[in-house]
């Protein structure tokens, strides 16, 4: 349907070079280059810090047990105090 010979690489490299110009090209190339190079870097850098926290074990999270459970904090409605049911 939409093929490209090399007759038209060529035609299309030539416009691109007319464009942009042979330096301005060079540069854009290193500056491509180096975008994959650090984007490469930052990939293992994260590779080698994530592993050390993957077989960390995570710290228990403990409750202090002499607080009773009914020994929350106060609700919205104000201080209640405790009232024994007698008959």
């Amino acid at each position: 349907m939409f093929g490209l010979s090399p007759g038209h690489l060529l035609l299309l490299l030539l416009i691109v070079v007319l464009i942009f110009g042979t330096k301005k090209l060079g540069n854009i190339g290193g500056d491509v280059a180096s975008a994959i190079k650090n984007f490469r870097k930052g990939l293992q850098d994260d590779d080698h810090s994530a592993q050390p926290q993957l077989k960390a074990d995570p710290e228990p999270v403990s409750t202090p047990a002499s607080t009773p459970p009914s020994a929350g904090p106060a609700s919205a409605g104000g201080s209640e105090t405790k009232r024994e049911n007698t008959p």
